[in-house]
């Protein structure tokens, strides 16, 4: 993924959750390749080797303290992405890590967007929130993820009314069915492979790259009269 024509030279940019090489670390270098300064966290140590030239910052998106000291450290933001997120598939209607399925996409969301609200307000900045599909589609094997990322949507909704005045746009993504980590244990299924493909009108699942090109729009001033949106990115899935 390259810049695909967008222009964002010296714009300070943000993606929370790009550690693992999936849909936040392909966000971080489109970014990078249309000229903005990234900065990237997740969960782990480090980042994916391929990603360990961005400065990065080891966060806990459900510790509020931390995101706060990381906010601390930015002034000026043109550009939040928030694409933390975990999933368990078959495993999320234990009511505990259902509610921790929730604290960690929904919750953790609002915590990095509410820390960062200064430094977006500073910069006339914009808010790209990852949902899903699942946002509208009942989940039978992922309802944590499914009802944490259908409040993302309605998040984004509300983001978008509160900060309109702050001169801060705030949107979202949902991805179909796209080829990361996250989505491997479900892959493993070649006749749940096989249907997402035949339902799909575009005949393939996703690319995390496929994700970066709307988010860079989202961001850019082609998109200044958009905000509160949830752009479907999912080859047609959901039209059908």
């Amino acid at each position: 993924m390259t810049g695909a024509g967008f222009d964002f030279t010296g714009a300070r940019v943000a993606v929370i959750g790009a550690s693992r090489g999936g849909i936040g670390a392909s966000i971080a270098r489109a970014f990078e390749a249309a000229g903005a300064h990234v900065a990237i966290t997740g969960a782990e140590d480090a980042p994916a080797p391929e990603d360990a030239h961005f400065p990065y910052t080891q966060l806990n998106v459900t510790d509020s303290a931390a995101v706060r000291a990381f906010a601390a450290t930015i002034p000026s933001l043109d550009v939040l992405v928030n694409c933390a997120a975990i999933t368990r598939r078959g495993e999320e209607m234990a009511p505990d890590f259902f509610a921790h399925v929730l604290d960690v996409n929904l919750t953790g969301s609002l915590r990095t967007a509410e820390a960062l609200h200064p430094a977006l307000k500073a910069a006339g900045g914009t808010v790209i929130n990852i949902a899903s599909m699942y946002a509208r589609f009942g989940s039978p094997r992922n309802p944590a993820y499914g009802a944490s990322k259908a409040g993302v949507e309605q998040l984004t909704k509300s983001l978008a009314i509160a900060w309109a005045s702050d001169g801060i746009r705030v949107n979202a993504i949902a991805p179909g069915f796209i080829v990361t980590e996250q989505s491997a244990r479900a892959r493993q299924d070649p006749a749940f492979v096989a249907g997402v493909e035949a339902r799909t009108p575009a005949g393939r699942w996703g690319q995390p790259t496929d994700i970066a090109g709307a988010a860079l729009f989202l961001a850019s001033d082609a998109a200044g009269f958009i905000t509160g949106a949830c752009l479907p990115v999912d080859g047609g899935y959901s039209v059908v």
